[in-house]
């Protein structure tokens, strides 16, 4: 799971709404509906999706300016750095609902989120002594069980309890850790892959207001995780890496009988979590070392995120677009640390079609492009690290494939 498009969460989830830039919280339209808003499992009948996506980001970046006094002598980090050792990934998703009577529905939806990731085959931090290869990489995987009852024919409430699994590893930042800056210096880098587990949940409305109109919303708490023990010297909180709260509105309107638009606006916390949110400029305050309370993160903003999406249907096929925009998380004086986590892409097209292959069975198929986005620093760099410009970019293609099956 290696997905970083709104951040790092996906842009969206089951192949149908991939193919609409994620559009799902008043249109549900396969078992992945839970991921988005439960609510949603209310609508879609008896089913099984399972799919795959393909996902190839390129990112990498450069830093200029820099002149840093080390333990071994005056050096500098300046140079072009590519992280795309690693380019290709595959995550799966499952989702499965069970109309249990007219009124409740019961499902489940397995899926991922990542896209911290980079590999770098030379650590960027050489020059301050690194050594091997550098880069970072975060997985995420979700498993929610949902609950969704229609009040009457037009109205659904919907709940799912949400359990994450997340790995992490982090190679090629020793240097930080040797130079006083971590508080806990064996658990700051280049331990292999640490683990943790938590629990969330996520509610959820949707209704149709008029014939062709449905509107929807969402809420999902923080997601609470154990912490991540090989990297307490790292993240803020000896190692804390909750999962942001996140939430959204939505509306579809059924245009003509064939064609559908759909629109959501979603808002990401991502400020709420201090691994995440702290700037890097904490370092500089006395006993803020990573690893700390106050320690630094990666000092992403909260972000807000918009898709439009349509649907037409012709005969056994449907076909879909969209387009989805998120504000920039990263801002141009936190390029530093974000050379590990340039998740930096901000506008996305996507394009998706289902064939109807029998009155039971449908294929799909969805592809994005991300279009590449580069966010230059500004005083991005300490003055105790050399100072100096960190510039970091990101472009990402994927193309996913479902088979759905309805009972």
């Amino acid at each position: 799971m290696a997905l970083a498009t709104t951040g790092y969460f996906s842009h969206g989830y089951g192949v149908k709404a991939q193919g609409m830039a994620g559009v799902g919280i008043a249109l549900p339209q396969d078992g992945l509906a839970a991921a988005t808003n439960p609510a949603g499992t209310a609508f879609v009948g008896d089913r099984l999706d399972v799919g795959l996506v393909w996902f190839r980001p390129s990112r990498g970046g450069e830093i200029e300016g820099n002149n840093a006094m080390t333990p071994m002598g005056p050096t500098s980090l300046d140079g072009k750095y590519d992280a795309n050792e690693s380019q290709n990934f595959f995550i799966p998703e499952i989702g499965y609902v069970r109309q249990m009577s007219p009124q409740l529905a019961l499902g489940v939806a397995i899926y991922g989120n990542g896209g911290m990731n980079t590999d770098y085959k030379e650590s960027p931090f050489k020059n301050f002594g690194a050594t091997g290869s550098g880069g970072v990489n975060l997985e995420q995987l979700f498993v929610a069980p949902s609950i969704a009852w229609k009040v009457n024919e037009n109205h659904s409430l919907g709940a799912s309890l949400t359990f994450a699994y997340q790995r992490f590893r982090i190679e090629g930042i020793q240097p930080f850790a040797a130079f006083g800056a971590s508080s806990d210096p064996s658990n700051f880098t280049n331990n292999k892959d640490d683990s943790s587990t938590g629990w969330g949940v996520r509610l959820g409305y949707t209704g149709k207001i008029t014939p062709t109109v449905t509107v929807g919303a969402t809420w999902a708490s923080k997601t609470y995780m154990s912490e991540f023990d090989k990297y307490s010297g790292l993240f803020a909180e000896q190692g804390d890496f909750d999962i942001p709260s996140n939430f959204g509105i939505g509306v579809a309107w059924q245009a003509t009988p064939s064609l559908v638009l759909a629109a959501d606006l979603s808002r990401i916390l991502y400020s709420g979590v201090d691994s995440i949110g702290n700037p890097v400029q904490n370092l500089t305050v006395k006993g803020n070392l990573f690893g700390s309370d106050k320690g630094p993160g990666f000092g992403w903003d909260d972000v807000t995120v918009f898709k439009l999406g349509a649907a037409y249907t012709m005969g056994e096929w449907t076909f879909r677009g969209g387009y989805g925009y998120v504000t920039q998380p990263i801002d141009d004086d936190q390029t530093f640390l974000n050379l590990y986590a340039p998740g930096v892409v901000q506008h996305h097209l996507t394009l998706g079609a289902t064939w109807a292959v029998s009155k039971t069975g449908e294929l799909s198929l969805s592809y994005m492009h991300a279009f590449e986005e580069t966010v230059k620093g500004s005083g991005s760099i300490p003055a105790n690290f050399g100072g100096g410009e960190t510039n970091i970019h990101m472009y990402q293609d994927s193309f996913g494939i479902a088979y759905g099956w309805k009972f």
